[in-house]
């Protein structure tokens, strides 16, 4: 009996770890996590303004604050995952942080010694929150804000760590991930805006508040149910750390002539994981892993004895592919500034238009963010099933290269910006002949903009984040997460900074509105605004055509 129950143990097959199987663990997980996080962020700030009696700008700056933080978090986040926990434990730690502080405000929320006592209707001097209550509310922001550090740069990475990028498959299995990553993404985006929303609004703050904490528990669940078919790969050191001491060395050593940057004399030792070759790309950088003297730069067995003036060779390639990866990455950056539009202006737009839908129903101005979501699902699954459909007909991948996609995303940011400048205008002038704040134009005019953001999203966002994923190697796989949040923190950035230069430029003395500002969009130039940053969209292009695809290999792009 006993021998019998050793042979069936040894015979029994292993475990098949990565690929699809594994992959669907983390869709799943990743799918309630952003219903959860998206939850808050659509409401945040009439959170902050109707329940701790914030004014407006005392919220959305308390907002801002977040947001950014959450976004620069994701730095920390690789940081520890590449160092010390690997990307397994990251998110997992980052789960569990997102889900007390989750708790944490789904508390405040449901008591009300945890809140300022409510203002009443009209009231100006509203009670302000005690300083132990704002302290538990940016407690549970806080713990929000580790979770997203560890989440956001990880979930990405730790799905492509599921598949073998170095083959054609591989990479094809990867793109078909990053789509319905961005699928489902999509699907808790629209679910969040507006069930839980409506909740949150016309129900009950604690009970919008404890569907995304129950969110993050189903998120947690499905995570850990998928941990004996994860490909879990150990730290492999700081990654930022390595790229520092390559600028250093190279800095230290800026006066080594270049005859001597010959694979002879440089630093390559043998490594146990997958090892960067040399390559002739920016070979300055070369200069950190020359041997000058290899009696007082070399130990006996041959390792640098000081690597912030001898770095090895795998150490050089490794920063020679983020340098190269960082012009494609920049032509993303004009992309999502496009986009911001719509969730700002966008919006503002739909308030001055009629949103009856019938005599009694009149559409959210907000629920229009559900457009672009719409527009990119609807391509998504064509684009899949085209691709499948081919494949079996053909018996080859027919899909998209990756400079395609991104050049097509530009093309759109820029037909969206024109779109949005047209409709603007023929708003803006049937307002005034009606002579009425409300345009009589229905709000479906705006589709086309708002669709065109959406496909902006689906081609370059997309291929962003594909390109970050498999152009960098594996090592850099979780910098280049926390890349692609931080490309969209700085689109955020850059359009404030561009919306603060053109009101400052287009200021109009004697109480008129110049292009932007005030409370009425009729009395503002909105549509010549949207040309400008179509214009720079424009340029985007042509940045990205002529310059930015010289920094990758051919055979890549």
């Amino acid at each position: 009996m006993e021998s019998g129950r050793l042979h069936s143990s040894v015979n029994r097959p292993k475990i098949a770890l990565g690929g699809w199987r594994a992959v669907r663990f983390i869709l799943g997980n990743e799918t309630f996590e952003k219903l959860a996080s998206m939850s808050l962020i659509a409401n945040l700030v009439l959170y902050l303004h109707t329940m701790y009696n914030l004014d407006s700008v005392d919220s959305a700056y308390v907002f801002q604050i977040w947001s950014g933080t959450t976004n620069f978090a994701a730095l920390a986040g690789a940081f520890l995952a590449d160092a010390y926990l690997g990307r397994f434990y990251t998110l997992l730690f980052g789960s569990f942080a997102s889900l007390l502080g989750m708790g944490v405000l789904t508390l405040g929320a449901g008591f009300p010694e945890m809140r300022p006592p409510p203002c009443r209707h009209g009231e100006s001097n509203c009670p302000q929150p005690h300083p132990w209550q704002l302290g538990f509310l940016y407690l549970g922001l806080g713990l929000l804000v580790i979770g997203a550090g560890g989440i956001r740069p990880c979930n990405i990475s730790f799905g492509a760590d599921q598949f073998d990028t170095n083959t054609e498959k591989g990479r094809a299995k990867l793109e078909s991930f990053l789509n319905w990553w961005y699928l489902l993404f999509s699907v808790a985006l629209v679910i969040a805006l507006t069930l839980v929303v409506y909740v949150q609004t016309s129900i009950s703050w604690t009970l919008g508040f404890a569907i995304p904490t129950a969110c993050f528990v189903f998120s947690i669940l499905i995570f850990l149910l998928g941990r004996r078919f994860y490909i879990c790969k150990t730290p492999q050191g700081s990654v930022f750390a390595d790229m520092a001491k390559v600028l250093v060395a190279t800095c230290r050593k800026r006066n080594v002539p270049k005859f001597t940057q010959i694979d002879h004399f440089l630093h390559d030792p043998p490594m146990d994981s997958s090892k960067l070759s040399h390559t002739d790309r920016f070979l300055v950088f070369d200069k950190a892993a020359t041997v000058v003297d290899s009696s007082t730069e070399l130990d006996e067995q041959g390792k640098s004895k000081n690597e912030w003036k001898l770095c090895s060779v795998h150490q050089v390639e490794q920063f020679k592919c983020f340098v190269g990866i960082v012009p494609i990455w920049a032509a993303g950056i004009p992309c999502f500034i496009s986009m911001q539009q719509m969730g700002s202006f966008g919006i503002l737009q739909a308030i001055q238009m009629n949103r009856f839908i019938g005599p009694h129903f009149q559409i959210p101005p907000a629920w229009m963010s559900l457009t672009p979501m719409i527009a990119l699902s609807i391509w998504i699954y064509i684009y899949e099933k085209y691709v499948e459909f081919m494949k079996k007909k053909t018996h080859k991948n027919k899909r998209f290269s990756l400079k395609t996609r991104i050049e097509i995303g530009i093309v759109m940011s820029v037909l969206c910006m024109v779109v949005a400048g047209i409709l603007e205008n023929i708003r803006r002038s049937s307002a005034e002949e009606n002579k009425s704040f409300v345009s009589p134009l229905h709000v479906w005019m705006l589709i086309p903009e708002f669709a065109l953001s959406g496909l902006t999203e689906a081609f370059a966002a997309i291929a962003v984040m594909e390109l970050l994923t498999t152009h960098l190697p594996e090592s850099l796989r979780t910098v280049a997460g926390a890349i692609f949040f931080l490309s969209l923190s700085l689109g955020s950035y850059m359009s404030s900074v561009l919306m603060a230069i053109v009101s400052k430029i287009n200021r109009v003395e004697g109480g008129k509105s110049g292009w932007l500002g005030g409370n009425d969009l009729n009395k503002n130039r909105l549509d010549y605004f949207f040309y400008v940053v179509g214009v720079i969209a424009a340029f985007n292009f042509f940045y990205f055509r002529f310059f930015a695809t010289h920094f990758l290999p051919k055979p890549n792009v």
